[in-house]
C-alpha cells in the first residue's frame, strides 16, 4: 500500500526545527531569524525564529511547499500565525505571497494548508469534513481487494498496522438512499456492537457529498469462495491444523452469534458469502446493519432474487409450517436430562409442510416477512446450514455435489424455469442422508478431530428443525460445541472461551447410533412445554464450559451448592486473538511464541 506522510501535530513539532528552517533560507535570511520582530514598537523582544517556533510552524511548512519560504518574514510582520488557518480563498490575497498577485500560488496555498490541519478519525467518531479538507487515510489500491466502487480497504495513519473496510453509503432522498436521520441512526446502532468475530463499526465521516463508514476486519475471502477454491492461507496449513481450524471456526461463529442474541439482536443474513475471513484465517460475520456490503449493493435493485439467501433461509421465511408442527408446547432443547429417553431413527420430525408455498412469489415473500417470525430462530437454522457446509468441507465433500444432492429429488426446475431448488429447507430428507454419509466417513478416520463430526451433526440436526420452537438457542449450541471440541476433538483451548450469560447445558440428549453399516441420526426430544432456563445438565465437571464469576455465583445460587459448583468451575480465559491459536498446538498447550 502506498502511504502518504500525514502531518499530525507531533510530526509538525518534530520536523520544523531550527536546522530545518535554516535549510530553506538564504544566509542573510538566516541572520534575520535572530533579529527582533519588526512590529510592536519595541514592546516585545521576541525574534522571528521564536515566532516561527511558537506560532507559525504550519505556515512555514506551507510556504516551503510553495517554494517561497522567505515570505515567512512578511507574514510575521503582519502578525499571521497558525491560529489564522485555514485562510479563506478570498482572503489569501492579503498574505502577499508574491510581489504581484498570482492566482495559482494563492490557490495552491489554499489547498495545501489543509494537509497541516488534519482531523484524524478516532474510534467512535463521526467527522464532518468541509469539501476542501483532507481526510487522513490511505486507500489500498492493490488489485482484487476492492469490492465494487462502494467498498475498499483503507489504513488510518493514527492506527498503524490496522486495516479497515471503508464503505461509501448513499445518503439522500433518492430511491435506495438512506436519509441523514437514518444514517445517524444506523451508525449509532452499529457502534454499540464490537466482537472479534463480527465486522465492527470503527468510525464514520462525511466528505464532498458522500458518507463513509469504517469497519474493522476487512475480509480477503468468504466461506462461499473457500468452498470452491482454497486460498494459500488455508491450503498451506498442515492437515491436522487445518482440521482444527475448521472446528474452531464453527465454535467462533456460534460464540459470536451468542454475543448478538444475548443482546436481543439477530444477524438476519447468515450464509456462506457473509461468513468472512482474512489472510490470517480469522473468521467473522459481515456486520448486521443497513451499512453492510450487501445493503450497499442491493440499494439499486431490491427486486433481485437472491438465490443464496433463499437456499440458506429458514423455512418460515418462505412459508408457514402447518399448525400440527407449530404448537408452542413442543419446544425441545439440547439440555441434558436425567430421564432416559429412547432414540429413534424416524425422520418425520424434519418433514416439511410445503402448504402450497410453490405458488407464492419468492421475491414478494422475501420482502414481506412473517409478522410472527423469530429472527433468532432464523439465525440458528441458517447457521446450521453453514456449519454443515464446513463439516462437508472438512470431510472433503464439494459444495456443488452437496447442492446437487439436495436437489436430486426434484424432477424439473422450479420458480419459473430457474435451476432446481437446492435449498436446505425444501430438501430436509436429502440433507439427512448427506449427514449420514458424513458421519459414516468420519467414523473411518483416525484423527481425533473427526470424533467431533458425529456429535456436531447431532447439533446441526436440531438447528435445522422445521419448527422454530424446536431449535436450540445460540447459547445451547455454543455450550454443546465447546464440549464437542474439548472432549471429542481434544482441542484443549478452543479459540473462543467467552461466556455470554447462559447456563451450562449437557449433551446427553443427542446421539448417533450405528447399526451395521447404517447410521441413524436422531435426536432425543425432551418432554415438557418450554425450554428450561435455569437448570444444569446432569453431566460431570469435565463437561462444563468456563464461566465468568457472575455466572458462577448465579449457578451456585440456583444449585444451592456453592462449594461443589466452585470445584466444578474453571477460570474463564479470554485471550486476545492470535491467528495461529485457531489451529492450536498438537499437544494442546498454548503457543508461547504468540503471546
Amino acid at each position: 500500500m502506498s502511504t502518504v506522510m500525514w502531518w499530525d501535530p507531533s510530526r509538525i513539532e518534530a520536523t520544523v526545527t531550527r536546522p530545518f528552517v535554516c535549510s530553506h533560507l538564504l544566509p542573510d535570511e538566516i541572520i534575520r531569524l535572530d533579529l527582533p520582530l519588526g512590529f510592536g514598537d519595541g514592546l516585545t523582544d521576541g525574534t522571528y525564529w521564536e515566532w516561527i517556533d511558537e506560532k507559525a510552524k504550519r505556515i512555514f511548512l506551507i510556504l516551503s511547499d510553495l517554494g517561497v519560504p522567505d515570505q515567512i518574514f512578511g507574514l510575521i510582520d503582519d502578525s499571521w500565525d497558525d491560529d489564522d488557518l485555514p485562510v479563506p480563498l478570498d482572503q489569501i490575497e492579503r498574505l502577499a505571497l508574491t510581489p504581484t498577485r498570482d492566482d495559482k500560488i494563492e490557490k495552491r496555498f489554499y489547498s495545501r494548508q489543509f494537509h497541516y490541519l488534519l482531523k484524524f478519525i478516532e474510534k467512535g467518531d463521526y467527522v464532518i469534513y468541509e469539501d476542501p479538507e483532507v481526510v487522513p487515510l490511505n486507500v489500498d489500491k492493490r488489485t482484487g481487494l476492492n469490492i465494487g466502487t462502494a467498498v475498499d480497504r483503507v489504513e488510518l495513519p493514527n492506527r498503524p498496522g490496522e486495516a479497515f473496510s471503508r464503505r461509501r453509503i448513499p445518503v439522500g432522498t433518492g430511491p435506495g438512499f438512506l436519509t441523514g436521520e437514518e444514517f445517524l441512526y444506523e451508525i449509532n446502532k452499529a457502534k454499540n456492537l464490537e466482537n472479534i468475530h463480527l465486522a465492527s463499526y470503527y468510525g464514520s465521516y462525511v466528505h464532498q457529498g458522500f458518507a463513509y463508514v469504517l469497519f474493522s476486519l476487512p475480509s480477503d475471502f468468504s466461506l462461499k469462495s473457500l468452498l470452491v477454491t482454497q486460498p494459500s492461507s488455508v491450503k498451506s496449513l498442515a492437515k491436522q491444523d487445518r482440521r482444527r481450524l475448521l472446528m474452531n471456526w464453527i465454535h467462533c461463529l456460534v460464540d459470536a452469534l451468542c454475543y448478538l442474541h444475548i443482546r436481543g439482536l439477530s444477524h438476519g443474513n447468515i450464509k456462506p458469502s457473509t461468513v468472512l475471513y482474512n489472510a490470517d484465517n480469522h473468521v467473522f460475520y459481515a456486520d448486521i446493519s443497513r451499512l453492510s456490503v450487501e445493503a450497499i449493493a442491493n440499494t439499486s435493485d431490491k427486486s433481485t432474487f437472491d438465490k443464496e439467501a433463499y437456499d440458506y433461509a429458514a423455512p418460515e421465511q418462505w412459508y408457514r409450517p402447518s399448525a400440527s408442527h407449530s404448537g408452542p408446547q413442543r419446544r425441545s432443547t439440547l439440555v441434558g436430562s436425567s430421564t432416559s429417553t429412547s432414540t429413534s431413527s424416524d425422520n418425520s420430525t424434519f418433514s416439511i409442510n410445503r402448504g402450497g408455498s410453490e405458488s407464492l412469489n419468492p421475491v414478494s415473500m422475501l420482502h414481506s416477512p412473517t409478522p410472527s417470525l423469530n429472527p433468532q430462530a432464523v439465525d440458528i437454522f441458517s447457521l446450521g446450514c453453514v456449519i454443515l457446509e464446513l463439516l462437508s468441507f472438512l470431510m472433503k465433500r464439494q459444495t456443488r455435489n452437496f447442492a446437487s444432492h439436495r436437489a436430486a429429488k426434484h424432477k424439473q426446475a422450479g420458480r419459473g424455469g430457474a435451476v432446481l431448488d437446492s435449498s436446505f429447507h425444501k430438501n430436509i430428507g436429502q440433507v439427512e442422508s448427506w449427514m449420514v454419509g458424513l458421519a459414516k466417513d468420519a467414523s473411518k478416520k483416525d484423527d481425533q478431530v473427526f470424533r467431533g463430526v458425529g456429535p456436531m451433526l447431532q447439533v446441526v440436526a436440531r438447528m435445522l428443525s422445521i419448527v422454530p420452537q424446536d431449535r436450540p438457542t445460540a447459547q445451547e449450541v455454543e455450550q454443546s460445541t465447546y464440549k464437542i471440541l474439548t472432549e471429542n476433538c481434544l482441542i484443549a483451548e478452543p479459540h473462543c472461551v467467552h461466556q455470554y450469560g447462559g447456563w451450562d447445558f449437557g449433551f446427553s440428549n443427542l446421539s448417533i447410533s450405528r447399526g451395521g453399516d447404517n447410521f441413524n441420526i436422531s435426536t432425543r426430544r425432551q418432554s415438557g412445554s418450554a425450554r428450561p432456563s435455569s437448570r444444569l445438565g446432569s453431566v460431570g465437571s469435565g463437561s462444563y464450559r468456563p464461566l465468568s464469576s457472575s455466572s458462577i455465583q448465579e449457578r451456585d445460587m440456583a444449585s444451592g451448592s456453592s462449594s461443589q459448583a466452585m470445584q466444578n468451575a474453571r477460570v474463564n480465559k479470554v485471550r486476545n486473538w492470535q491467528a495461529h491459536i485457531y489451529a492450536g498446538n498438537h499437544d494442546g498447550s498454548p503457543n508461547t511464541n504468540l503471546m
